[in-house]
């Protein structure tokens, strides 16, 4: 059999970049996208993929990137919708509302846009479906203090994980989300020397090895389209979310 193809966003850096090189190892052909040439260079060397710059907040980039992969692997099998961005904390009275549009063009019309793209791709091949994994958060389900605008899309994008399952079924697209806490990456190294609690206090959180979350992920993709894992949390065992606040 051929090699499943493999998409992931964001794929640069963090969870993006060990995602696709786990992928990779398990078998793969990965394609993936960012916005920094020279990271997403050094990815595809390791992954041995194809590889294209695409801010995700444009559409017509999104659709062109698709476009590549196809043209390069003939289908699309699994997509890891992973580009997104945080912001600065900063009290709800007291956010801009620039801050507010680009959190919210990233982290819910990007997934969107890759959602979209994906969603065709897989109706429209010979033989039909695929998988999409949405990346969401545990601010999905409760929010750090001062971070209206990320968990305002995150809450979205599992509205939107279930409206792409719910379609999905008459093309055998199954469409999942993975919720991830406090993995360590170059994004999380801040939280060692301490977050801000809902109680105002700053607190170091404990963070978990994101080798965890590349297998969540490849278990995820691996199942027949006949399963699906719709909501999965993996996160640190004593990271301050259960009880938050």
């Amino acid at each position: 059999m051929d090699k499943k193809v493999a998409v992931v966003t964001g794929g640069s850096s963090g969870i993006g970049k060990a995602a696709a090189i786990g992928l990779a190892q398990a078998g793969y052909d990965v394609a993936i996208c960012g916005r920094r040439a020279d990271a997403l260079k050094a990815v595809a060397d390791e992954t041995g993929g194809f590889w294209a710059e695409c801010n995700v907040t444009d559409p017509t980039a999104v659709a062109s990137f698709f476009d590549g992969v196809r043209a390069r692997y003939g289908r699309v099998d699994v997509v890891f919708n992973n580009a997104g961005r945080f912001a600065p904390a900063t009290s709800f009275g007291d956010l801009d509302v620039e801050t507010w549009k680009e959190m919210v063009d990233t982290n819910l019309n990007g997934a969107f846009y890759v959602a979209r793209e994906a969603f065709r791709a897989m109706r429209d091949q010979t033989p039909q479906g695929g998988r999409i994994i949405n990346n969401g958060s545990i601010s999905a389900y409760a929010p750090r203090p001062g971070a209206a605008s990320y968990t305002a899309t995150k809450h979205a994008i599992t509205g939107l994980t279930k409206a792409i399952s719910l379609d999905g079924r008459a093309f055998g697209i199954a469409c999942g989300q993975i919720d991830i806490g406090n993995t360590a990456t170059d994004m999380t190294s801040q939280m060692s020397s301490g977050s801000l609690q809902a109680n105002g206090s700053m607190m170091p959180e404990p963070t978990f090895d994101v080798r965890h979350v590349v297998d969540a992920i490849l278990y995820m993709a691996g199942l027949p389209l006949s399963a699906n894992v719709q909501f999965m949390t993996v996160m640190a065992t004593n990271m301050p979310y259960i009880g938050r606040g």
